[in-house]
């Protein structure tokens, strides 16, 4: 049976969620390298389930859709950042074919997994990422130097798969990871937005050819096309402001903040998949 589009009446407060939830994405990725997916997969799921398309692969609709917006947004975010000379180029070629592995093995998991054991997934690794944010401290170091083969592929390929089963860019988990090689921040956070883009490109082209059950109207795979419309519009106005905050402000209270509201949207991710 077709799902029904919603009335207007319902679908318009939406849109206009989408505009600021797209908005905040954008400067969120811009200014502190974490991705706006961290932003915009529960948002997206929140928004879906209100207009009662909570079919059994919204998570995968979700993190597809997300992953569509890194695209784009990741691209952007690398060239701001490579103009200021904040990227690390011979980093992403080295770590580059290990973050697409990391991205490939990652959707091949996401598309087998329930829509509930996702909610799980991103709960607890974004839970975890909030944590980190909040206790974290500037002087904690693994090392002077980041690591060489096969040490860096197999942190690459690691990345790339938590990064690609959540639905965020590689800003997240990589942007600590290489602090803690005594990388500064503004640079981490440049060179972060290369993964993204390294990791987002061939997951969007494998959730692309997911087939999906019960999708929400208008989606082809994984990804659906109106709130990737809405929400693209937006980042791309408002990434190029992110990076610009990036090298003006510092980010450190601007990321206590931020680590709070993840750890609140994992523990509201937790909570729905245990039904509760």
């Amino acid at each position: 049976m077709p799902v029904l589009l919603p009335n207007l009446a319902t679908l318009m407060p939406f849109v206009v969620l989408l505009l600021l939830i797209g908005a905040l994405a954008g400067l969120v990725g811009g200014m502190l390298g974490v991705g706006g997916g961290i932003v915009l997969v529960p948002s997206f799921f929140y928004a879906f389930e209100k207009l009662n398309f909570d079919g059994p692969s919204l998570m995968q609709v979700c993190i597809g859709t997300s992953l569509a917006t890194i695209v784009v947004t990741s691209l952007r975010s690398v060239r701001a950042h490579h103009a200021k000379g904040a990227v690390n180029v011979a980093m992403l070629r080295a770590w580059g074919p290990f973050l697409v592995l990391g991205s490939v093995i990652g959707v091949a998991v996401a598309s087998r997994l329930p829509s509930q054991t996702l909610q799980v997934v991103f709960g607890a690794l974004a839970g975890f990422a909030g944590l980190y944010m909040a206790m974290g401290r500037e002087s904690w170091r693994l090392g002077s130097a980041l690591p060489k083969q096969p040490v860096a592929g197999l942190l690459g390929g690691i990345v790339g798969f938590l990064s690609a089963i959540m639905g965020i860019g590689g800003g997240t988990f990589g942007v600590p990871l290489m602090t803690l090689f005594d990388m500064p921040i503004h640079r981490a956070v440049g060179t972060a937005s290369g993964f993204g883009l390294l990791i987002a490109l061939p997951a969007v082209i494998g959730f692309l050819l997911l087939s999906v059950d019960q999708a929400p109207p208008l989606t082809v795979g994984a990804v659906n096309i109106p709130a990737f419309g809405v929400v693209i519009g937006t980042t791309i106005v408002t990434t190029p402001y992110g990076v610009k905050l990036a090298h003006k402000l510092n980010p450190v209270p601007l990321k206590r903040i931020f680590a709070v509201f993840l750890v609140v949207v994992a523990a509201n991710m937790l909570r729905k998949a245990a039904g509760w």
